[in-house]
Formats: C-alpha cells, sequence, structure tokens
C-alpha cells in the first residue's frame, strides 16, 4: 500500500499540488485509481515512496503551465489512464463562474 504514503502523510506531495492548483482557484481530483497507478509505477522502477512525487509531477507539470491561461478550468481529475499516459488530465470548465487566484484576494 505504497499510496497510503502518498495519500495520508502530513507533508505529501498529492496536498502539496492540492495547494498550488488552488493557488489558482482549481481543485485537484486524484482518483484512486490514479494513486494505484502511482504506486505501481514506482514499485516498477525500484524507487519506492521517494518516486511518488516525480511521477505525480511528471503527469501534472505541462497542465500546472496551462491553467494560468485557462481562466475557466475549476477543476482537474487525473485518473489512473492519465498516470500511465493514455489520456491527459480531465479541465472540467466552467464559463459561468471566474475562478478565483491568490492574487484577487491580495
Amino acid at each position: 500500500m505504497l499510496w497510503l504514503i502518498f495519500w495520508s502523510s502530513q507533508r505529501t506531495p498529492f496536498k502539496q499540488y492540492q495547494a498550488l492548483f488552488a493557488m489558482e482557484g482549481v481543485d485537484l481530483d486524484l482518483r484512486r485509481d490514479a494513486l494505484d497507478a502511482i504506486a505501481d509505477k514506482a514499485i516498477e522502477r525500484k524507487t519506492g515512496a521517494r518516486g511518488l512525487r516525480s511521477i505525480l509531477e511528471n503527469v501534472l507539470l505541462d497542465t500546472m503551465y496551462q491553467i494560468p491561461s485557462e481562466p475557466d478550468v475549476v477543476k482537474v481529475v487525473v485518473d489512473g489512464s492519465v498516470i500511465n499516459g493514455e489520456n491527459e488530465p480531465l479541465l472540467v470548465m466552467n464559463s459561468k463562474r471566474q475562478r478565483k487566484s491568490a492574487s484577487d484576494e491580495g
């Protein structure tokens, strides 16, 4: 249950990425099959818990750069197919509501 480390420790990469996306007003939804796929890749690469962050980073890097230029994105959904390279993260759009970013609050 390597994914349990990824999900439940205090300084998990997932929570850090959630916070980064939240600064742009976007929710990050990491599905259970994504957690399983991340754990499987870490085991396959023999990186263990230390490899969890890099796997998620590789999947989300392009999306993190894309989000600021997409004001209608309110949620990013990552499932196992995204982790396995079969699909891109799903960007959930809401044209009726503008995203609130951290800079709007200051």
